[in-house]
């Protein structure tokens, strides 16, 4: 493969360098990307994928932007692959928004199962010979340091990661899905739950994915030769009843005319392509609710990514607003940010819309507290979230079949490029 695209990545955490990495990985996004995807050639060489997922995931990009970037350039046939992957994670946002407790049913049963490896001495030396990279498959206790030490890994390495961690190494799930929250800068409630229980054999039942020896040898161009697999382990069982896709509650609508805070959290740093209306923006605040993600410390990588997003949105921010930010952490936060919007003089408070995920229950607790001063709350929503995530009621084949419609909807020429 050619150089043109850069081999290494710096990943710093400014819409700048997302936009600089999405125009560099443009002209590979077709043939190459499709041809040569799912291999691993390991940290120094990302040059087959766009690896634009940290920048997606704080929304320093978004994917209408990604995708209309590449629309410039091919048709919709020539970059189909590239397209989807960009799909599957405003599907599995979209699944999981009209099934909230799918991921409250995973943070219970993660805390039970953090609690076994206390009290449970073969569970707790298993647990740890996985995260610290000493279980003596070769191909997973490089990922576990990778993952630990850059923040990224390759898509088709989280697969087998998290098929090794279930079935070879028998762990539990969810305790595989922490590690991951703990530590990948685009680290998201839904992607990650989803995906791990798709490899598990529950998010489409009885169907799992099995890592095999001979696959991870081929695509990680013979970098890995993994012993000891099990290659014949069977799906996991639950007795967890999906609930009936319930359509997210509507909007609070945005009132006009208005005093306003803008509140920038870690989950949409974009704010330039929100519509505000005739509100005037008289105070800034960002709100770190990173620590969310796990009871666990959170990895360095991930954490300086989330702040690096935030800090580069509140400059952004004052530089088109004017005057100053103040920065909230944690949950505590709450009280002193409605007290900081109502001395502001804010009669509302607008956010990007936050879904299903750590995140929200604290903006709804948030909300509560700014009625409470007489404050309006908005959340504003994404129409590109709106109009997909109303098609992801069931599995990705069928929402695949509308990508085509909702390119459309977006306004993009799907035919008309090579």
């Amino acid at each position: 493969m050619t150089d043109l695209l850069t081999r290494t990545i710096k990943f710093d955490a400014t819409r700048k360098a997302g936009l600089d990495r999405l125009d560099s990985f443009v002209p590979f996004a077709a043939t190459t990307y499709r041809t040569e995807r799912n291999f691993d050639y390991g940290p120094a060489n990302r040059s087959n994928v766009s690896a634009l997922s940290p920048w997606v995931r704080h929304r320093l990009l978004t994917e209408q932007e990604i995708c209309a970037r590449v629309m410039q350039d091919f048709a919709l046939s020539s970059t189909e692959k590239f397209i989807q992957e960009v799909f599957w994670r405003t599907y599995w946002k979209g699944w999981l928004e009209m099934r909230p407790s799918v991921w409250s049913v995973y943070e219970t049963v993660r805390m039970k199962a953090l609690k076994r490896t206390q009290t449970n001495g073969n569970m707790r030396s298993g647990y740890n010979a996985a995260i610290e990279g000493n279980t003596g498959i070769d191909c997973f206790d490089a990922w576990a340091k990778e993952l630990v030490e850059t923040g990224y890994l390759h898509n088709h390495a989280r697969m087998w990661f998290a098929s090794i961690w279930i079935f070879t190494l028998r762990l539990d799930w969810t305790l595989g899905a922490d590690f991951f929250l703990r530590h990948l800068m685009d680290a998201d409630a839904a992607s990650n739950t989803l995906s791990w229980r798709w490899v598990g054999g529950l998010q489409t039942k009885g169907k799992h994915y099995l890592a095999r020896a001979s696959n991870i040898h081929k695509f990680t161009d013979g970098r890995f030769n993994p012993q000891g697999l099990n290659e014949k382990a069977g799906p996991l069982e639950d007795d967890f009843a999906f609930d009936q896709p319930v359509p997210p509650k509507p909007h609070t609508p945005l009132p006009l005319g208005k005093k306003a805070m803008l509140l920038i959290t870690e989950d949409d740093c974009t704010f330039e392509q929100l519509s505000f209306g005739t509100n005037e923006i008289c105070s800034i605040a960002t709100w770190n609710l990173s620590d969310g993600r796990s009871p666990l410390k959170i990895g360095n990588a991930a954490s300086d990514f989330t702040r690096g997003a935030l800090t580069n949105a509140a400059n952004r921010a004052c530089e088109k607003f004017g005057g100053n930010t103040t920065s909230f952490t944690g949950n505590n936060a709450i009280e002193n940010m409605a007290t900081e919007a109502y001395d502001a003089g804010a009669e509302c408070v607008m956010a990007p819309f936050t879904a299903q995920g750590w995140a929200r229950a604290p903006m709804s607790q948030l909300a509560a507290k700014c009625t409470e001063r007489g404050i309006v709350f908005c959340e504003i929503p994404r129409d590109w979230d709106t109009q997909a995530w109303s098609h992801a009621t069931k599995g990705f084949f069928p929402f695949k079949k509308q990508i085509p419609q909702l390119m459309l909807n977006a306004g993009f020429d799907i035919k008309g490029k090579r």
